[in-house]
């Protein structure tokens, strides 16, 4: 039994990727995709003319949102210092930066739902408004579940840490595959927030 396992392994290692991280790019790159198409959706209605109430492109804050995007940036950062610290078999170290990178996460949530509450009190754009407020707020809240995923991996990580007494190395390449999919929501968020803030203009 432990032969045929072992083939079975191999089999799997053929293409030199480890399989969970080959698993992790497939996924990654079928989210890339529909991101894409979420952005282009935004695209096609943020600036159409005809719609009634309250487009996005016109109230954004962009300011407060440039200091949320700095947050989720700043998380990257604490996510590689996190991995650098577990390559040294500094546990605690891990521990205190996947906390940190949980953290940022959290902040930059709590600015995604102050903002689309001052959208819907201040300015009663609503999910139903029109298609452009619509796309805005599916692609921007679709990205924001991202990242409220991606903080419950890391305290998970960060707990299975404590409890094991540290995370070893095939719990390393669990904290591998979290820093991927972490680095991934905040290229994305680069991404919306270069094309749906600062080049979105309102209709003529």
């Amino acid at each position: 039994m432990s032969e045929l396992a072992t083939a079975a392994h191999l089999e799997g290692e053929t293409t030199g990727v480890e399989n969970r991280k080959l698993g992790m790019w497939v996924f990654l790159s079928s989210e890339f995709l529909f991101f894409g198409a979420l952005i282009t959706n935004y695209l096609l209605y943020s600036n159409r003319a005809g719609f009634s109430g309250v487009y996005p492109a016109e109230i954004y804050d962009i300011p407060f949102t440039s200091v949320s995007s700095f947050v989720l940036l700043m998380s990257s950062l604490t996510m590689v210092l996190a991995h650098n610290a577990l390559s040294r078999h500094d546990q605690n170290g891990a521990r205190t930066w996947l906390f940190a990178t949980a953290a940022l996460g959290s902040v930059f949530l709590g600015g995604q739902v102050f903002e689309f509450t001052e959208f819907v009190v201040n300015y009663d754009m609503r999910l139903s408004s029109n298609p452009a407020a619509s796309a805005f707020f599916v692609l921007t809240g679709f990205h924001g579940t991202h990242v409220a995923i991606g903080v419950i991996m890391l305290l998970s990580l960060r707990g299975m840490s404590r409890r094991r007494g540290g995370l070893s190395d095939s719990h390393g390449m669990n904290l591998e595959l979290v820093g991927l999919y972490w680095h991934f929501v905040d290229i994305i968020w680069i991404v919306i927030f270069t094309v749906v803030y600062l080049l979105s203009a309102p209709p003529a």
